[in-house]
């Protein structure tokens, strides 16, 4: 099975004390973000556990503890744009990001990376050529160091428009614009572009547009055959293996302006004083009538030879 950390928060830029906590624990408890009573219980043994995935935006926290991990295959996936403090205000400094990203590549393999340049909007500021100017500076500092590039364009969901209000859809025009010169650059510099959850039409220009976390793509980084049980995707377009995922919505202190995964300000902060980096829970402890559930879990490695 795979447990991933990045869907609802930052857990390495914000939460790593936490998470090391868990590992030396050997489990983790989290509570169902619908039903908050539900908690379930995951083991994180890698004897059940074949992947520790993680998306961060600040992977510099975990990077003197990742002999911790030795145990672990892992997976990594590193969001770095070039918006300002306007748009990302808690975000470090990009160029200290992109160092600590080749910091992780030397460590972990260039296999295990994984760097996203999402969501990508167009505004007067990040016009469509600023973001190929800025896409070509990066993928030249990343030769090397990642095989893939991640990108999407921005989803107006309910949150993103009352938190960056004014943000609008990016047109076709300027998506096939941006998607034909990724392309380019990719090329020259040894990166495939892939695409989460913008459909086909991208492929024309020989962008991987069946998603960014696939089967293909996680056994080609970890060098094993897997065998997953069919499960519906995060986004009915999702063909990723995203795995169960130990976060909490609305504690990501990065208080980006897209963000989806925050509901407003005030609630992150409210819940951040409710975190205790010795809780088996991300945020609080476990309350009267809360029900604890074990995971099922199970290796997903095929008996096959390893690749």
């Amino acid at each position: 099975m795979i447990i991933n950390s990045g869907q609802r928060t930052d857990i390495p830029a914000f939460y790593s004390k936490w998470f090391f906590n868990r590992i030396k624990e050997g489990f983790v408890l989290v509570r169902n973000p619908y039903y908050p009573n539900q908690v379930t219980r995951y083991e994180i043994n890698p004897e059940v556990v074949d992947l520790l995935s993680f998306c961060t935006k600040n992977p510099a926290p975990m990077l003197g503890k990742l002999d911790k991990l030795s145990d672990f295959r892992q997976f990594w996936s590193v969001t770095i744009t070039p918006y300002g403090k306007e748009i990302e205000p808690n975000v470090p400094p990009k160029a200290e990001v992109m160092e600590s990203f080749r910091a992780l590549a030397a460590a972990v393999g260039a296999k295990s990376m994984s760097w996203r340049y999402d969501p990508i909007f167009i505004s007067e500021k990040y016009s469509a050529d600023f973001h190929i100017k800025a896409f070509e500076k990066m993928a030249e500092a990343f030769e090397g160091s990642t095989e893939n590039a991640v990108i999407s364009f921005i989803d107006l969901y309910e949150k993103t428009r009352r938190n960056f209000p004014g943000v609008k859809e990016v047109a076709k025009e300027q998506r096939l614009e941006i998607g034909e010169a990724f392309a380019e650059i990719g090329k020259r510099h040894g990166i495939i572009i892939r695409t989460c959850c913008e459909g086909e039409e991208l492929a024309q220009f020989g962008i991987d547009t069946a998603g960014c976390a696939t089967r293909e793509v996680i056994e080609h980084a970890i060098g094993e055959k897997l065998v997953v049980p069919k499960a519906p995707g995060a986004r009915s377009a999702c063909n990723c293996l995203l795995g169960n995922d130990i976060g909490m919505y609305n504690t990501c202190p990065h208080l980006c302006k897209y963000c989806y995964a925050n509901y407003d300000k005030e609630t992150v902060l409210k819940n951040i004083k409710n975190h205790n980096p010795d809780s088996p829970l991300l945020i609080g402890n476990l309350q009267a009538g809360d029900i604890v559930k074990e995971a099922k879990q199970s290796s997903y490695i095929s008996n096959q030879i390893s690749f």
